[in-house]
């Protein structure tokens, strides 16, 4: 792409019904392909959905016993899998006979479970047959959720962990373990909270649910579409206005949809004709889209739903969590504007200006309220909430504030002033949709959820957590650099499989140990496996976000996401940094507020700046363009300098800092040929 060619006039550049159904199809390859049922049958669906949203409202204010929530949560998810989302395709949009069959199995399960009180836990390693029978059929349930909201893989692989605790006796050294009958198996699974109602059954029911609440309320008061007015208005008119649209945009739209895939579709729709007026080739465009639909997973105060989980098995506070995702999250988006301002400079883009939505200031004026939503959730812990509270007492706010403007109001106004039938307009109200789409959002991460508990459960039953992180050591021949190396592998493996949620909560019980063994701190070892387990985003085959963004740019999907490579490795070699060396633990704000008033501030701020310095370098090497375009040493020398300053200590810093220096030295002593020219004439 050359300087001189012309910016292409955005009225040549469309995104077609048809690439916005393909992209869609990646959606729902990610969260399921849900039916659409109207009449009756849609009006039962709307009513199920909203009684799960407000039952869990209720228990983030009320007192519910865990034994109870769990199980109800579980009840709930399954009922409406089985009649959201069919058994195949050809079934689609229709509830058969099969369906309503596993969905009130689902319930009676639950009423099974909390009807026989205490004595049905007491008995749970010598299960009665028709806690064997019950049991039997939740698993087979969940397998069969999963597999309908998220596809073949998971099943597969948790069928694989059950055959593991089944059949330990006939597997070879070092796997073997004794083994365990069906009856031992559901007494945990099913009869405990140790099993599908574990860790990640937990997370799901009390928080996750209420946060994809909390986006639905967002979304439908307005505050996508605002999010993304905002970003047009303050980026625009700029060389690098479209690709910095494009980043703060994604950002902004991390809470409302919650989800990579569908922040990449949401942007992409309105973005793409911008970004190829400036000058973005498609591969380009799709591979940014796709960066920053990975970068809204990643982002506090939402993060993705796998950070809830971190909270959880490190016993620590959600605010915890969103303040050692801090200075990554930085160094992420300071990645991606670094690639804009090169790609500007590189494909040689002009000021050219775009269309605005509106000014800055008149957007604030009249939605600022979609800003408190946002922020409102970490004030909320900041003033001692618990996370529970503080994003019901968030959706609270997102509700109250939507009445500030005709045009957000989760009610019509017309519904108070007695225009049309009442019921109708409840029915058809925003907030209805809001409530039905927190639950119908929940569905593909808590089946996700249920699923991983099974490999939960299986793992501390068996052991084979301390027996892999033992394998993986070994291999490593204790080496922390290789342990790491080995441990980012198989979490990108399992990632390229399973959803990031699954991908963090199964690695985290066979992987982290491994890391924890060598010294590396818990909180530093399980941030570690979720920012590579969030490559599964980007990660072929299962690259659903570049994917879904070369739909709609009509771009090749395998070179879309080779070019979301190129935007978001420099950032996702920092992990490496806060595990290899005690000093990067400052990255991670030390893992805690109480560690962070005893830390040594210098050192944070130094790393820091290490870890900036080396991202700026990888940038300059990985698109071959700094100051001017770079020659094949140059790029060397910044890749090789990026490398050297991602790896604490103090002769990685020398080599870093002197290779960073050298490239820019010969880019500054080098002429380029059109100054070597005037210069010989």
């Amino acid at each position: 792409m050359s300087s001189e060619s012309p910016a292409r006039d955005p009225s040549d550049v469309v995104v077609t019904d048809e690439a916005l159904h393909k992209a869609e199809e990646f959606i729902e390859a990610e969260e399921g392909a849900a039916n659409k049922l109207t009449g009756w049958l849609g009006a039962f669906i709307v009513a199920v959905a909203f009684v799960m949203s407000a039952f869990h409202l209720y228990t983030a204010y009320a007192i519910v016993p865990t034994q109870t929530l769990r199980p109800i949560h579980v009840g709930f998810v399954l009922f409406l899998c089985f009649l959201v989302y069919p058994v195949a395709n050809r079934w689609r949009h229709r509830i058969m006979w099969w369906d309503w069959l596993a969905a009130l199995v689902s319930i009676a399960i639950v009423v099974y479970l909390i009807q026989g009180g205490d004595d049905f836990t007491d008995r749970n390693t010598s299960p009665l047959p028709w806690d064997i029978a019950f049991g039997v059929a939740l698993i087979v349930l969940v397998l069969e959720a999963m597999r309908r909201t998220n596809g073949w893989v998971m099943p597969v692989v948790t069928s694989a962990f059950i055959a593991y605790a089944l059949f330990g006796p006939y597997l070879p050294e070092p796997w073997t373990h004794k083994g365990y009958e069906v009856g031992r198996l559901v007494g945990v699974m099913y009869m405990t909270l140790e099993g599908i109602y574990g860790v990640a059954v937990d997370v799901s029911s009390s928080l996750i649910i209420l946060f994809t609440i909390f986006g639905a309320f967002l979304q439908y008061s307005g505050a996508g579409k605002f999010y993304i007015d905002f970003s047009f208005a303050a980026m625009g008119g700029k060389p690098t206005g479209a690709g910095r649209t494009v980043v703060l945009a994604s950002f902004l739209l991390g809470g409302p949809s919650g989800s990579g895939v569908a922040t990449t579709v949401t942007l992409g729709a309105v973005a793409y004709p911008m970004l190829a007026k400036v000058g973005y080739e498609k591969n380009a465009a799709g591979g940014l889209l796709s960066a920053g639909g990975l970068g809204a997973i990643i982002s506090p105060p939402v993060l993705g739903a796998a950070a809830f989980l971190i909270a959880e098995f490190l016993k620590i506070s959600y605010l915890d969590v969103l303040l050692m995702a801090v200075i990554p999250t930085l160094l992420f988006y300071l990645a991606l504007f670094l690639m804009v301002e090169i790609d500007a400079r590189k494909y040689g883009m002009g000021n050219t200006t775009f269309e605005k939505v509106d000014t800055v200031w008149n957007l604030t004026r009249h939605y600022w309220f979609h800003f408190l939503s946002l922020v409102s959730i970490v004030a909320f812990m900041l003033w001692g909430f618990s996370p529970v509270l503080s994003v019901f007492w968030a959706t609270v706010v997102s509700f109250v504030t939507s009445f500030l403007r005709r045009d957000t109001a989760l009610f019509s106004y017309d519904l108070f002033q007695g225009k049309g039938a009442l019921a109708k307009n409840i029915f058809q109200s925003p907030f209805v949709k809001a409530m039905e789409g927190g639950s119908i959002g929940v569905l593909n991460v808590a089946a996700t959820c249920a699923g991983a508990g099974i490999i939960v459960g299986v793992v501390t039953l068996t052991g084979l957590g301390l027996k892999f992180s033992g394998i993986v050591i070994d291999y490593a021949g204790g080496s922390l650099l290789l342990t790491a190396i080995f441990t980012s592998l198989v979490v990108w493996i399992v990632g390229l499989a399973v959803p990031v949620t699954a991908s963090y909560i199964i690695c985290a019980v066979i992987a982290a140990p491994a890391l924890i063994k060598l010294g590396v701190p818990e909180f530093a070892a399980h941030m570690f496996i979720f920012y590579y387990a969030v490559l599964s985003e980007v990660s072929p085959p299962t690259a659903l976000s570049p994917f879904a963004a070369a739909a709609i740019t009509g771009g090749d999907p395998y070179k879309t996401t080779l070019q979301c490579w190129k935007y978001t490795v420099p950032a996702f070699l920092v992990p490496f940094m806060f595990v290899l060396d005690p000093s990067g633990q400052g990255l991670l704000l030390m893992g805690s507020t109480k560690a962070l008033a005893n830390a040594d501030w210098a050192s944070i701020a130094m790393v820091t700046l290490t870890a900036a310095l080396g991202i700026a370098a990888l940038a300059a090497g990985f698109q071959g363009w700094a100051f001017k375009r770079a020659t094949a040493i140059e790029r060397v020398l910044f890749v090789i300098a990026g490398f050297a300053l991602v790896y604490p200590g103090v002769i990685g810093d020398i080599i870093g800092f002197g290779g960073v220096l050298l490239a820019v030295l010969l880019q500054v002593l080098r002429r380029t040929p059109r100054a070597a020219a005037a210069g010989g004439s």
